[in-house]
């Protein structure tokens, strides 16, 4: 008689996956053209875009200017966001520099690419699902209000509604999106160096003493600088595609960490088994702990202790275990070798430093 894993295996394999109805689409889609919206709105907005959001008001010394500036944010935060609607709207023209840029070309540049990445990402999960008839929503884009989200966005996601058949199924999904992901932002990385201008010696003096964000480079972006043969330690212009990749570098690199559900703690798991996931998400939570103190006290940068957070969740999430337990062959082996070299690609301990 049949082991219960065969019989499963048996009638997963021989249906087909769910497919979308038509209100799904519209709820999706409806999703991604809001994505869109707000990712547009930050990618005019600094750090990102042209449109300054650093106050320019003397900073609050008193309890008394504490309170007030506080209770003036949302009103300021409005202002700001419906200043760059204005300016998307008339297509406003900002010179920076002697070099003109508008509002709704310069923000669409960001966006486009962005999501671009992200959509090539989630789809590479939802193929590969599809695939293996392993049921699956469509991706789920998540839009937030610019600067809270400072990219307007926290990415996307789809949903895995069935269990998986096998580990191969669960490496194959597990890796498809970060691969994919990473083969569309090159292009984006390439248009990035392409269009790359930095500002004039005069405002890279005016800028090292202004302060602000500084943007860490990670290796690929290092590799493509060496190409065209540019110095990435003088400031740039706004570059909406240098911006739009390097987001997607960094939710690549988010996204591998070997720990939980991410793609990195699936491939992981596939690999090594539930014991050696388990090891590397506690290992992984460790580091990204030590890499947010370190960040806070050498570059005055709290990014770091959002991924900590991510982490500690992911922690205690059990991995679903797959029907059937099989070891993975060896092609996959070195398939995961490509996607540790996609890790160390886009990977960055200290992503932003703050002067």
């Amino acid at each position: 008689m049949q082991d219960f894993n065969s019989i499963a295996n048996h009638i997963f394999n021989e249906r087909d996956a769910m497919r979308p109805t038509f209100r799904t689409w519209v709820k999706h889609a409806a999703l991604l053209l809001l994505t869109i919206f707000t990712a547009t709105i930050a990618g005019i907005l600094y750090p990102f875009g042209l449109i300054d959001t650093l106050p320019t008001d003397p900073e609050p010394q008193t309890w008394t200017e504490i309170f007030y500036f506080i209770l003036s944010l949302p009103m300021r935060y409005l202002s700001l966001i419906a200043e760059a609607i204005s300016a998307l709207a008339v297509n406003a023209e900002f010179i920076i520099d002697g070099h003109s840029f508008f509002a709704l070309e310069y923000g669409l540049k960001f966006s486009l690419s962005l999501l671009f990445i992200l959509i090539c990402h989630e789809m590479g999960h939802y193929v590969a699902c599809r695939l293996y008839r392993v049921d699956a929503t469509l991706p789920y884009f998540i839009p937030t209000p610019p600067l809270i989200g400072p990219a307007g966005t926290f990415g996307a996601f789809i949903k895995i509604l069935s269990p998986m058949p096998s580990r191969r199924a669960t490496f194959d999904i597990g890796v498809a999106g970060p691969i994919a992901g990473f083969v569309a932002l090159l292009p984006v990385a390439f248009l990035a160096f392409l269009n790359f201008r930095q500002v004039s010696p005069a405002s890279a003096r005016a800028l090292e003493n202004s302060g602000g964000i500084i943007f860490s480079d990670p290796l690929l972006l290092q590799i493509f600088a060496r190409v065209f043969q540019i110095d990435l330690s003088i400031p740039m212009l706004p570059n909406p595609f240098y911006f739009a990749a390097w987001v997607g570098l960094l939710v690549t690199a988010l996204n591998l960490i070997p720990s939980g559900q991410l793609d990195g703690g699936h491939a992981i798991y596939s690999i090594f088994g539930e014991r050696i996931h388990r090891i590397t998400g506690k290992v992984a939570f460790a580091a990204m702990t030590i890499f947010s103190i370190a960040g806070w006290f050498l570059y005055s940068s709290p990014s770091g202790f959002l991924f900590a957070v991510i982490l500690a969740v992911m922690m205690r999430i059990r991995h679903p275990e797959p029907l059937d337990d099989a070891p993975l062959d060896g092609k996959r082996k070195l398939v995961a070798l490509l996607v540790l070299l996609i890790f160390i690609l886009c990977f960055l301990p200290f992503p932003l430093q703050i002067k």
